[in-house]
């Protein structure tokens, strides 16, 4: 078996596996956390990045405090009592990077990828596209938003020691869900524009305090980082994130859309979506409405895509296509028929392909075109209702 691809067993206990593959690309991958601020405007993140080899690296915990149990266990089942059977189940899994590992360094500087979550989702869930894309050479971070849509999060008081958490919220009696997602999507693309804003600081020099004291520090970025090449990029409310960001940032040269939510968004924003964005769909989850919207998009720019990977539900794209244990993928539903290495696969290729074009890349990622047509095994063009009469 070619070594790089061999998927690793996360956790073993009460017979389940989390099988995270290790990134297919030239790089090995490092790890990290950074908390900026000490109150709920700041920033938290997790980094993934192209690192130095090291014999005997440590890898990070896939769910990084049993909190995040009792989050994931109400957003999914409102039913916080099986918090303890998930930490049984998923506490002990890792994901396959180096935590804090060496950063690989380069002189021309790295392209910046910023990935916003889903809806009662966290930094986290996402680890199996961020590695892959980080294998490829890029610096993707991963925020965990604080406007009440992860499973929970929290953040650092000033007070030595005290953490306030921010637990997720359902959309108040009596209010319209469109206005309260609104006001989070808002939120949200706020957020990754300032994350960018940090980037920015980072390279050119200032002092960023990280409140976790890591043993990579931020300072090592200054120089290999490219703040031209900078593309926004999400799945679910996380998609329509990055598709508003491109309105709130020029800095931000494309979108990524990981089978876009775009309920939250309001229709004056459609017009002024300046930039490409790829819409990459499962075959499950999409509406008529929604995709509707991103033919909007797409007619008005060229270069914007929409694809759908068949044989995929919603969850396909996140961590949780790769649980093996029966009941807790049945919990999360999260089975597709296709591989979900396969589906990996497709969404990283596809994106990278998408990418080059944008960004001004040097690689060979145009190999993968073809896949921004929807031409390929598992993708069609466009939606699969939408086909007219095949």
């Amino acid at each position: 078996a070619d070594p790089v691809s061999v998927p690793r067993l996360g956790c073993g206990s009460m017979g389940g596996t989390l099988a995270l593959p290790r990134g297919k690309g030239p790089h090995p991958v490092g790890c990290t956390d950074v908390m900026v601020g000490h109150t709920r405007q700041g920033l938290f993140l997790r980094l993934f990045y192209p690192c130095l080899a090291r014999a005997g690296a440590t890898e990070p915990l896939w769910i990084p405090r049993p909190e995040y149990c009792a989050g994931l266990a109400e957003f999914t089942l409102r039913r916080r009592w099986c918090s303890a059977l998930l930490s049984i189940a998923l506490g002990s899994c890792r994901v396959p990077v180096s935590w804090n590992g060496p950063l690989k360094p380069h002189s021309g500087g790295y392209p910046l990828i910023i990935f916003s979550h889903g809806l009662g989702a966290f930094r986290t869930l996402y680890s199996s596209v961020c590695t892959e894309l980080a294998s490829w050479g890029f610096v993707v971070a991963a925020l965990e938003h604080r406007d009440h849509s992860a499973a929970t999060t929290y953040f650092c008081t000033a007070e030595a020691g005290r953490e306030e958490w921010i637990p997720f919220q359902w959309v108040p009696k009596g209010q319209k869900e469109f206005y309260f997602r609104n006001k989070q999507v808002h939120q949200r693309a706020e957020e990754c524009v300032r994350v960018l804003r940090l980037f920015k600081d980072i390279t050119s020099g200032k002092s960023v305090p990280n409140i976790f004291h890591q043993d990579l520090d931020l300072s090592v970025l200054k120089d290999n980082i490219d703040l031209t090449k900078v593309a926004v990029m999400g799945h679910s409310f996380g998609g329509v994130t990055a598709v508003l960001a491109l309105v709130k940032e020029p800095r931000f040269r494309c979108a990524v859309a990981l089978d876009a939510w775009m309920f939250p968004l309001e229709n004056l924003l459609y017009p002024e979506v300046p930039k490409p964005v790829l819409f990459i769909n499962t075959e499950k989850f999409q509406t008529p409405e929604s995709v509707a919207k991103m033919k909007r998009l797409s007619s008005r720019n060229g270069q914007t895509k929409i694809i759908t990977i068949l044989g995929t539900v919603h969850e396909s794209q996140t961590d949780f296509a790769f649980l093996s244990w029966k009941l807790i993928s049945r919990v999360f539903g999260t089975r597709g028929t296709l591989d979900p290495n396969k589906g990996l696969t497709i969404t990283s290729q596809a994106s990278l392909a998408f990418l080059q074009r944008h960004l001004n890349l040097e690689e060979q990622f145009d190999q993968w075109d073809d896949l921004l047509e929807g031409v390929g095994d598992s993708v069609v063009p466009e939606a699969p209702f939408c086909r007219s009469s095949l």
